[in-house]
């Protein structure tokens, strides 16, 4: 059975859920988000762009 690229993706709800089976951790959508920009795994536009021009956006103690 052959999978299409959409099927092949996992999504950040069964990524936290590999990881939590795998080594008991919880993992933020956050954390997920900055580790797939650093191994450069495209990601897409979100829709709840903050407003603020500078915010503060806690760093993945991984990076």
């Amino acid at each position: 059975m052959d999978l299409t690229s959409a099927e092949s993706k996992a999504t950040y709800a069964q990524i936290k859920e590999y990881v939590w089976n795998k080594f008991q951790l919880k993992v933020s959508t956050l954390y997920i988000a900055q580790i797939k920009r650093k191994c450069g795994i495209e990601l897409r536009e979100h829709y709840n762009k903050s407003k603020k021009e500078k915010q503060i956006i806690p760093l993945c103690n991984m990076l």
